[in-house]
């Protein structure tokens, strides 16, 4: 058995590959002449993880009896239960393998000689080098296409809350790639700042395997503050802002390395007939060269327009073409600082930038990286690389704001501001990272920011209502009642005109499209979809609009009445204490979520309407729900207690349940507000102590953010004794903790 160091750091590494060595080379007795065990990936690098599986070719020139070696070595490897991807290959054959599949060719560049006959090694070190060297350039092109759908896969570790430190964009992955194309001479792609970058993410990595305890290469949230300490960082912010600078610099480098590459592969420098290199305008000041952005001539001087980045950085994100590194390195250097206010050449490029679409994101990244964003915005500083805490999110901070504003180029033609639209985007949470509330604390950053690139005093007051109000749409449209006229006239009085309704709702859709997957659904963006109708009634008319009447077909006809119809789930049924709560378990015990719910009664007859979503993603057998339905609502316990019988609970762990009573925000009821930890069953379980605590439940609204619930219960009466609060919180928190 060998024993792997679990220490973190190059010299630990390094250790770890030469006690592999050793226990490799001793596992057969003596090596043949023309057999070689060579090592490639992170063991023929020399950057063993703790963890890491082995990479190794059995190399040989046709000896007999090769395949009864391999086994004598393969099987003590994989009784170790390392992991192990293995070969056995002539010379000739690695070669073939390596010139048909480029993943091949950049493994065999990371050869190294284990153990047998060394010149058969060096042999094949030499050759698959030159090798390459020969075909890289026509390589390429396939392996840009590998890399791009590998980005696609796992996203940009620069931005990504729990990223894949080996595989995502920017990580250990693209190292390898930098490697080889400066391998192939066509770029000096390992400059000494991606060294550094690439030794600390290995570093991260290492603290990773010994925190797990195994192989894992994804930076999940909960081992932050253990890999931390392990590199000596602070917490689990500092590791994520240090893993998203080095990600950033890994990026940047393969980025320019790419499009050296290219220009090697098209023949170099386009030049016209005299012999100049081509250069075709595209803005003011901008021209492209060699499918880059770079100045005009006449832009270079001792005075620099202040506004010449953010126009350059505008031409480059309309275009979709990258700024060139040297031009990027001198409006660095020799950009003077932009006047407050800003002028209107520089407001309108900034404009421009955020509403440029696909080329936001890419341009955006390479003047951050060169420090042109800290020029035009200071408070980009706080901001960059921020982690964000709530598991919906999957971006920092940064990147979240950036991609809330490409997120809300699909709503300009919707509004009468688009300016103010993607501006609000871009702004909406700038109060994040400060104490309090961020809908409060960044209206004095964002304003402060919208005075200054010279927004006129109505404008800032806009961007100060979106960011004051970006969470209120989502909010009241998934917790209230959106039929109870108390909800429409709170959101049109907050609101005040349909000029900033309207950008509310293009704000609320980015946002959430720029959240992650879990913000976002078509039953929020119905929801939203109608209370910004009713609100815009309202605010427009100065009529509320009229409750809807109750479904015909419920209120007619024999008892009792199911109706299943998509995500919707109608009930008629004599009127009777826990009905609210039967259909609820019913829903549950067929593994369907509850996203709202409605109780009326019309003369004597409960009408319970329901919205609901599978919980794992299969729609369960109509018939049987129904059956279950009409049953349940009938009085049969056996539903239920199937239910009940399946042990349901709510999760562990994380802060303690809390209701937050809330006396004026409905016609004829209070709000009883319940936020809590997610599980099946969990409206079930409320309804029915509610029921037993006496409460009736007119109407209830179930938001779910990560792992965690908001659901709100209309609870009609006045509710104005406090130890008849106290009885039904008590009795709540009972079956929820």
């Amino acid at each position: 058995m060998i024993e792997i160091t679990q220490e973190v750091g190059a010299a630990a590494r390094v250790k770890r590959a030469a006690a592999l060595d050793i226990w490799l080379s001793s596992l057969l007795p003596s090596w043949p002449e023309g057999v070689a065990l060579v090592a490639f990936g992170g063991l023929g690098r020399l950057q063993c993880a703790p963890h890491s599986d082995l990479d190794l070719i059995l190399l040989h020139t046709g000896v007999p009896g090769v395949e009864e070696l391999a086994t004598s070595l393969w099987y003590p490897v994989w009784d170790t239960r390392i992991g192990l991807d293995h070969s056995v290959r002539t010379l000739p054959e690695a070669l073939s393998v390596a010139h048909d599949d480029v993943k091949v060719s950049l493994s065999l560049l990371d050869a190294r000689h284990v153990a047998g006959d060394r010149q058969l090694t060096m042999g094949l070190i030499e050759t698959a080098a030159d090798q390459w060297r020969r075909i890289a350039v026509r390589q390429l092109a396939k392996l840009r296409e590998i890399t791009l759908t590998r980005w696609k896969v796992h996203g940009e570790l620069a931005f990504l809350l729990e990223g894949d430190l080996k595989e995502a964009a920017g990580g250990l992955r693209d190292v390898g790639i930098l490697r080889a194309i400066a391998q192939a001479g066509l770029s000096d792609a390992l400059r000494p700042q991606v060294r550094a970058a690439h030794l600390r993410l290995l570093d991260i990595r290492d603290a990773l395997h010994t925190s797990v305890g195994r192989r894992v290469d994804r930076l999940v949230a909960q081992e932050r503050a253990s890999v931390a300490r392990m590199v000596g960082l602070e917490d689990g912010d500092a590791l994520l802002r240090r893993v998203a600078s080095d990600a950033r610099t890994i990026t940047h480098a393969l980025d320019d390395a790419w499009r050296s590459a290219d220009r090697l592969r098209t023949g170099g420098r386009k030049r016209g007939a005299d012999g100049k290199p081509l250069r075709r305008p595209v803005a003011r000041d901008v021209v492209e060269q060699d499918g880059e952005l770079v100045l005009a001539r006449t832009a270079i001087g001792a005075r620099p327009d202040p506004s010449l980045s953010l126009r350059v950085a505008a031409a480059a994100a309309v275009t979709q073409l990258p700024i060139a590194r040297a031009t990027c390195e001198w409006l660095a250097a020799y950009s003077p600082p932009l006047p407050a206010p800003w002028p209107e050449a520089a407001r309108s490029a900034l404009v421009t930038l955020l509403g440029a679409g696909l080329g936001l994101v890419p341009t955006w990244e390479t003047c951050d990286r060169y420090g042109l964003v800290d020029g035009w915005l200071p408070e980009w500083t706080r901001i960059r690389s921020l982690p964000q805490h709530n598991p919906v999110h999957q971006f920092t901070l940064d990147r979240h704001l950036v991609q809330a504003a490409y997120e809300a180029t699909a709503y300009t033609r919707e509004v009468d501001r688009p300016d103010l639209l993607l501006l609000g985007a871009f702004l909406h949470d700038v109060g994040k990272g400060l104490p309090g509330d961020h809908s409060t604390t960044g209206i004095p950053v964002a304003s402060g920011i919208a005075a200054r690139i010279g927004l006129p005093p109505a404008d800032v007051r806009v961007i100060e209502n979106l960011v004051r109000l970006h969470l209120l749409l989502p909010e009241v449209a998934t917790r209230r009642d959106l039929s109870d006229p108390v909800t429409i006239k709170a959101v049109a009085d907050a609101v005040g005109d349909t000029t900033t309704l309207g950008l509310l709702h293009g704000l609320a859709r980015a946002d959430a499209q720029a959240t992650g997957p879990a913000a976002w659904s078509d039953w929020k963006g119905r929801l939203i979809a109608e209370l910004v109708r009713r609100v815009h009634i309202a605010l427009d008319t100065g009529v509320l609009p009229a409750p809807p009447k109750p479904d015909p077909t419920l209120v007619a006809g024999p008892l009792p009445v199911v109706h299943l119809e998509g995500d919707r789930v109608a009930v008629a049924a004599a009127d009777r204490r826990g009905l609210l709560a039967a259909v609820a378990g019913c829903l549950a015990l067929h593994r369907l979520e509850v996203l709202t719910a409605d109780a009326s009664t019309v003369d004597g007859r409960a009408l319970v309407e329901f919205r609901v979503q599978p919980r794992y993603g299969m729609p369960p057998d109509a018939l049987a729900l129904s059956s279950d339905l009409r049953r349940a609502v009938s009085g049969d316990v056996s539903v239920t207690q199937r239910l009940r019988g399946r042990g349901l609970s709510s999760r562990g762990g994380g802060a303690a349940p809390k209701i937050v009573w809330h006396r004026e925000a409905a016609t004829d009821a209070v709000v009883m507000e319940l936020r809590a930890a997610d599980a099946p069953g969990l409206l079930y379980r409320v309804t029915s102590a509610l029921d037993e605590a006496g409460a009736h439940v007119r109407a209830a609204r179930i938001s779910t953010l990560g792992g965690d619930v908001v659901d709100a219960f209309y609870l009609v009466g006045a509710w104005s004794d406090e130890t008849e609060r106290e009885k039904v919180e008590a009795a709540v928190l009972a079956v929820v903790t």
